[in-house]
């Protein structure tokens, strides 16, 4: 697990028990609930992973690529919430 994605959507889903993660590309669903379970104190109800590809893109006459990376998105019991967001 390397940090907590903070956008308007997250912060959205954050009201209904749901907290996106950036993690790292060959972390597995078990291995982040068992992380998350054991460093927040909190029961994982659900788990949803998403792999964003590598995108091309142009600077110039240069061409680049913006490296994908992957993501989770945990739903809690209910009742229950991290304090991980900015208020």
């Amino acid at each position: 697990m390397k940090k907590p994605i903070i956008s308007e959507k997250a912060m959205n889903m954050s009201s209904n028990g749901k907290y996106v993660f950036l993690v790292a590309d060959k972390a597995t669903v078990s291995e982040i609930k068992k992380i998350v379970e054991k460093e927040y104190n909190v029961k994982v109800v659900k788990a949803n992973v998403i792999n964003v590809k590598s995108k091309t893109r142009k600077l110039g006459r240069s061409i680049g690529t913006k490296p994908g990376y992957k993501k989770i998105i945990l739903t809690l019991k209910q009742g229950q919430k991290l304090d991980i967001l900015p208020q």
